[in-house]
């Protein structure tokens, strides 16, 4: 029986995954087949054919035509009579290849109150003097309450991100990269008293050089700064963290850092219950093609964003969907083996206990308590990279506790969480909002009090 070729439609009518799917079809080509020809797996193309991840990279587009024989017109590729599509896709990448640095210097102060500014400027000179080693006096993180560590970094981080305080001298790149460790250590550890003095003077620091070595560590610093101000629940600061991340990270050439910076934008969009558009910034990162050409680490990264879009997914109550994503980057995970993957990043590193971990917040999220205490209970938390991933265990084995009406169990399980990480479990304000309504519920213990105590949640 004679192939006929697929419909025709005015170039532009119809999405570029419909086009590649007519085209395959026709072919009796295999999603395997494909996925053999231009480096993708079969899961993958299927999103990308159903219009689940976005396709608009050249690179990408350039790939399915070349498989597929489709001509260039069709999916969006015009070059000129002349030039060939992938001459006229050099010139594009190579224009592109070097973005201008960002700007992003200080914002002009206007109208502050002198008295405010002299007690800013005082906090921050403390905070840069402790950063680079000197002696500071005056309160210390023993006394400061959760909720004040958590005013205390998250101004710190916003006050350098705004460039208020005094000049922090330039830094030799190997003393920045030591801080950028020490902050990461810090965060690991839930350390946030000790993470409020380093990583706003990090910041600072980081502005001072422009070197590519230099963006880089300052790409990874603003990322570690998003992930601290999602925590503290600092919307507006995240996204601002978020986007000079990227920024920097492309300014450097970092495609791990760029998908990093990715994850953490698609995080703050399901935050902000944009969810399509929260699973299309992952699945599109995820398929980067720069990934594929990063070795391990590229699919680590991958792996990451792919558990990002279950759980966004799960908001949606697919659950059918986020299964189908978190056994994909368990695959993953189990290709890649037992050890910690981005250990010494800003992601908190990737296993496939992470990526179980995440699996019971999913499932929480998508209206299965049941179902996320056992996966719970089939993850041991000393698998665990550090103490932030621990905590979060017990953190979200308390919420799925909490949705399945089980009071006790969740008191029980904060408390473990607070024993991991006291800090994190006494700055967040998600977990303060969870043992206020805890208060609220039912009878008051004097464990659930004392907790109470210590997170700052029992009012004034």
């Amino acid at each position: 029986m004679e192939l006929r070729p697929p419909q025709s439609d005015e170039p532009g009518t119809v999405p570029p995954g419909e086009v590649i799917r007519r085209a395959r079809r026709t072919q009796g080509m295999s999603l395997v087949k494909l996925g053999t020809l231009t480096g993708y797996s079969a899961s993958q193309l299927s999103r990308l054919e159903r219009g689940a991840s976005a396709l608009t990279d050249i690179t990408v587009l350039a790939r399915f035509a070349r498989a597929l024989a489709i001509p260039p017109q069709a999916l969006g590729l015009a070059p000129t009579p002349s030039t060939s599509a992938d001459d006229w896709h050099s010139r594009r990448t190579h224009s592109a290849s070097r973005p201008p640095a960002p700007t992003l210097g200080p914002e002009p102060e206007d109208g502050e109150d002198a008295m405010r500014r002299r007690t800013v400027l005082s906090g921050l000179a403390a905070t840069a003097a402790a950063a680079m080693g000197a002696p500071v006096t005056g309160a210390g993180p023993a006394d400061l309450s959760g909720p004040q560590v958590a005013d205390r970094i998250t101004a710190g981080l916003r006050d350098a991100m705004l460039g208020l305080g005094p000049p922090v001298p330039e830094q030799p790149l190997a003393h920045l990269a030591a801080e950028l460790r020490r902050a990461t250590e810090a965060f690991d550890a839930c350390a946030y008293s000790r993470l409020a003095i380093r990583l706003p003077c990090l910041l600072q620091a980081g502005h001072q050089a422009t070197s590519p070595s230099h963006r880089l560590v300052l790409a990874q610093s603003y990322l570690l700064a998003t992930r601290v101000l999602i925590k503290m629940d600092a919307p507006e600061l995240s996204w601002l963290a978020a986007d000079r991340a990227q920024q920097h990270a492309a300014s450097a050439g970092a495609p791990l850092v760029v998908a990093e910076a990715a994850r953490q934008r698609a995080v703050l969009a399901r935050k902000a219950g944009w969810h399509d558009q929260a699973v299309t910034l992952a699945l599109t990162a995820a398929d980067d093609s720069a990934l594929r050409d990063a070795g391990p680490l590229g699919t680590a990264q991958r792996g990451l964003l792919l558990q990002c879009a279950a759980y966004t997914v799960a908001h949606q109550r697919d659950r059918t969907g986020m299964r189908e994503l978190t056994a994909e980057a368990a695959a993953i995970a189990h290709t890649l083996g037992p050890g910690a993957r981005l250990r010494d990043t800003s992601s908190g590193g990737f296993t496939p206990a992470t990526v179980q971990l995440h699996l019971i917040s999913a499932e929480t999220a998508a209206g299965d308590p049941s179902t996320a205490i056992a996966a719970a209970d089939a993850l041991p938390p000393q698998l665990l990279p550090t103490a932030e991933r621990r905590s979060m265990y017990f953190t979200d084995r308390a919420r799925a506790y909490a949705q399945w009406g089980r009071r006790d169990d969740c008191i029980k399980s904060l408390l473990q969480a607070e024993r991991q990480a006291p800090e994190e479990t006494h700055s967040r304000p998600a977990v303060r909002a969870l043992v206020s309504g805890l208060l609220l519920s039912g009878r008051t213990t004097p464990d659930l009090r004392g907790l109470a105590a210590r997170a700052g949640a029992l009012g004034g």
